[in-house]
């Protein structure tokens, strides 16, 4: 099992770990529907929160998980994580109706290691386990994707536009004419990291819708606010 913790060129991938080391599912982001070779397909992904600090921002680092397909069958990649994460083969009933929300608190142990491809670092995470010793806790500081507009902190007028960033059209470059919900992880990369920050700065009206939801989409991948 390898899985890949997306993150743009602004922020700090988690540390590489030596042994296992405590985690606690803290998410499960909403079904997003994403290009791929085969066509398109609906993929959420888990949100571990870990016991390793991130002393520059007073927190503990995240780390997301692959892309998942909302399936049980006995050869979804989910299944096998899932089995991996609660230590056991899921029940019938479970099979029949698995809640995952039932999920969010659950501790497990990750090692996690770095791959370095296209000058860039992801963090992956090569072993997951239940943790059958004391459980870490939440710490409380990671909001989850789907309360943040909740929150009561002031947003701006872009980024609550953004709020259906899959439907903003691409104005610009090889994919002018798409909506960004069906645009690759390749390309949404590009955009992110070459793109939006000169857009930031150049602060065209032109440009505002497209930078308000690539914004809120590093933000969902791992950005500014995970």
């Amino acid at each position: 099992m390898k899985l890949s913790e997306k993150r743009n060129s602004n922020f700090t991938p988690h540390p590489e770990t030596d042994g296992p080391i405590k985690a606690v599912l803290v998410d499960i982001t909403e079904l997003k529907t994403r290009m791929t070779q085969y066509g398109n397909k609906e993929e959420f992904r888990l949100v571990f929160e870990t016991e390793c600090m991130d002393e520059e921002n007073d927190r503990r680092f995240c780390i997301w998980s692959r892309g998942y397909t909302p399936s049980l069958n006995e050869k979804a990649a989910l299944r096998k994580d899932l089995k991996k994460m609660m230590g056991r083969e899921l029940t019938q009933l479970e099979l029949d109706e698995f809640d995952l929300e039932g999920l969010i608190g659950h501790g497990v142990k990750l090692i996690i290691q770095h791959e370095h491809k296209d000058d860039k670092t992801y963090a992956n995470i090569s072993f997951i386990a239940p943790d059958k010793d004391k459980a870490l806790k939440p710490s409380g500081k990671y909001i989850r994707v789907r309360d943040r507009d909740t929150e009561g902190t002031e947003q701006t007028e872009a980024k609550a536009e953004a709020s259906g960033w899959e439907s903003v059209v691409v104005h610009i470059g090889k994919y002018k004419g798409n909506k960004l919900g069906s645009v690759d992880e390749a390309g949404v990369a590009k955009l992110i990291e070459g793109w939006l920050p000169k857009a930031k700065a150049g602060g065209k009206a032109e440009d505002a819708a497209l930078v308000a939801a690539l914004t809120e989409l590093a933000d969902i991948l791992g950005g500014d606010d995970y």
